[in-house]
């Protein structure tokens, strides 16, 4: 097999001109450094193209609003409902959804989706969480201040995710991995989510 591909250089220059104008919201770095290193992330995993392409394109319906089928006609149905499955709702209508809706949907949506789906969002999740931990180490607390939620909430989230994909990809090592950063996550926040929230977010 040829290292090359014309298809992930398509996926590559469509998430790079996609996001351009995006940061990410800890550290302001270009956002295409996290969809590249999800990407990454997977290769070195062993996961194929496909997978690999979704981790490039898993938030260009959600964030830049391109349209699933455009994915679909151009990279296939596999690529498609891997983005689609990690795709949050923000609105309902007119009227939009809060953090805790979308995240609890989400994660219902990631029980039901591919095991190539989970993996993509455990890559998602490990670069988040190192993300998060080197901007705490850098900038302190004061990085919740550019998040949706505080530490509580965050952390809840991240064992949420943790759990599904333990309990979809076993003893994967990308599910050793993802739990090493969340346990150093929140080492560096110095925080726990009460037990209580963490149970109502995997029922």
């Amino acid at each position: 097999m040829e290292a090359y591909s014309d298809r992930y250089e398509a996926a590559l220059v469509l998430a790079a001109r996609a996001h351009h104008d995006q940061v990410r919201k800890v550290g302001g770095d270009p956002y295409i450094t996290h969809l590249v290193h999800v990407s990454i992330i997977l290769l070195r995993h062993g996961f194929s193209e496909d997978v690999a392409i979704a981790g490039l394109l898993h938030d260009i319906v959600e964030d830049q609003d391109l349209p699933l089928a455009d994915i679909e006609a151009e990279f296939g149905s596999a690529v498609a409902e891997m983005v689609d499955v990690l795709t949050e709702q923000k609105r309902e209508g007119d009227v939009e959804r809060t953090w805790e809706v979308r995240k609890r949907d989400a994660l219902a949506r990631l029980r039901q989706g591919s095991l190539a789906s989970v993996a993509v969002k455990a890559a998602d999740a490990l670069h988040n969480a190192h993300s998060m931990a080197l901007g705490l180490r850098r900038d302190g607390p004061a990085i919740w201040r550019s998040l949706s939620r505080g530490p509580t909430e965050t952390l809840w989230y991240y064992r949420s995710v943790g759990a599904i994909v333990r309990e979809r990809l076993g003893a994967h090592p990308l599910v050793e991995e993802l739990e090493a950063a969340t346990v150093r996550l929140e080492r560096a926040t110095g925080s726990a989510a009460p037990a209580s929230l963490a149970q109502a977010g995997e029922g």
